[in-house]
């Protein structure tokens, strides 16, 4: 049976626009674990109406403890877990890919590339990088990164071809409710001293008030342009709305600096 060696982690709030499609996607596996951070809207129902899914409620207190939690406290006895957000689902053929690499047992954690679609309409592409979502437990670590976490392994990463499909379909509501704070825990990982992220992204996100109209450039094109009509022009504006925020608190925090800087020099001179 496909998955045997597999357990599918998905955690989810309030997430009723995605989970069913995700967990529909998940057949295939005897058990798919659901930690959820304490929904009030259907997300239960739904989760609860596949005969595979494992219920769990957690309250939230971060990604990394939240993950962690899911891999060791949930009776999960497979070698493998595959780590998926609400609006994650495995397309047929990395179902089959999974299952070949995690039975031949010659890789620790997968490596999957990821397919974006806004309400189903495929993207040509997007900025969002391949994630190692598949892990062996006893290799396998979670650390936070920014406003989110990275998994990480002990062991040997094997790249998959198939791919992954990221299509989140919540209301603009909750999406900027969500960006207003991913926004906020980035840009204290942006401002801390000593980081040691020095990819060309995170100089710019530091450096140019350009960013937010570059990146909507950038994954505009990505996406397919005209050629992907709304979904590109959709999927540009989430990005953009996302780095605006970013760079606003980024911009606050140098006119504060600069206040201090110079309420500090008035002291001084009046001293």
């Amino acid at each position: 049976m496909s998955g045997v060696h597999v357990t599918p982690v998905v955690l989810t709030f309030n997430e009723e626009c995605n989970v069913a499609r995700t967990l529909a996607s998940l057949r295939p596996f005897p058990r798919v674990v659901v930690v959820d951070s304490g929904s009030t809207d259907g997300t239960e129902r739904i989760a609860r109406s596949f005969a595979n899914v494992s219920w769990f409620v957690r309250p939230f207190d971060g990604h990394v403890h939240q993950w962690r939690w899911a891999f060791a406290e949930t009776g999960i006895d497979t070698p493998f877990v595959l780590a998926l957000d609400a609006d994650m689902s495995p397309t047929p053929e990395l179902v089959s890919e999974i299952a070949s690499v995690t039975e031949a047992g010659e890789a620790d954690a997968g490596l999957i590339p990821v397919e974006y679609r806004i309400r189903d309409v495929r993207l040509l592409g997007s900025l969002y990088p391949p994630e190692l979502r598949l892990l062996r437990r006893s290799a396998a670590s979670v650390r936070e990164s920014g406003h989110t976490q990275k998994f990480a392994t002990e062991g040997r990463v094997l790249p998959l071809r198939s791919r992954l499909v990221h299509d989140d379909r919540k209301p603009l509501e909750a999406f900027v409710r969500a960006q207003v704070g991913y926004s906020e825990k980035e840009s204290k990982r942006l401002l801390a001293d000593g980081t040691e992220d020095v990819r060309l992204r995170t100089r710019l996100r530091r450096s140019s008030g350009w960013t937010p109209l570059l990146v909507w450039c950038l994954a505009w094109a990505r996406a397919g342009g005209p050629f992907r009509g709304a979904a590109a022009r959709r999927y540009a504006l989430e990005r953009l709305i996302y780095e605006a925020m970013l760079r606003w608190r980024m911009e606050d925090a140098a006119l504060t600096a600069r206040s201090g800087a110079d309420g500090k020099g008035d002291d001084e001179a009046g001293a």
